[in-house]
């Protein structure tokens, strides 16, 4: 699973967040994914703008991605984005809800894995343009295991609420 030099693989994250200064959430969430063991953000995204995929009554959202370079392996690299969310005071609410901080564990490597609490790529990727958006602007080459290349797979056209920010 690891695709570089002993036990360092590259990772994909998803950051969102429309709740109590979504810019602040985000950056400090950068933060402490660099600051986890093993760990260095090696690609950040510009801030994108979109519409809430749930529930319309809420803020929008301001999104990211970024790439990781770790030692981390996927299920523990997922309990350390689940505690950056908890930290940060993401509670337990409604599905597509609005959200302080949200990180998701999109790519991992080529790993494809089905397990409980641990899928990946993540569910619904190829489905989500304030996803691959910022994704496509770090790595358009990046090969999504079963889906192809992000390039192929962003299109501006079935979301154009989204909009790059900074």
């Amino acid at each position: 699973m690891s695709d570089g030099p002993a036990g360092v693989s590259t990772a994909y994250i998803g950051l969102g967040s429309n709740l109590d200064g979504p810019e602040r959430r985000i950056e400090h969430a950068v933060e402490s994914l660099a600051a986890l063991p093993g760990t260095n953000v090696t690609a950040r995204s510009s801030l994108y703008r979109s519409a809430p995929l749930g529930p319309a009554d809420q803020p929008d959202f301001l999104n990211a991605a970024v790439i990781l370079r770790t030692t981390l392996g996927p299920r523990d690299l997922l309990e350390a984005l689940k505690a950056i969310e908890s930290e940060q005071g993401r509670e337990p609410g409604p599905r597509w809800g609005p959200r302080v901080i949200d990180l998701d564990l999109l790519v991992y490597a080529d790993a494809v894995i089905d397990e409980p609490g641990l899928v990946v790529p993540h569910p619904g990727i190829a489905q989500r343009n304030f996803v691959l958006l910022p994704l496509r602007e770090i790595a358009p080459h990046l090969e999504v295991p079963g889906l192809g290349r992000v390039a192929d797979i962003a299109v501006n056209e079935y979301e154009p609420r989204i909009a790059r920010v900074s």
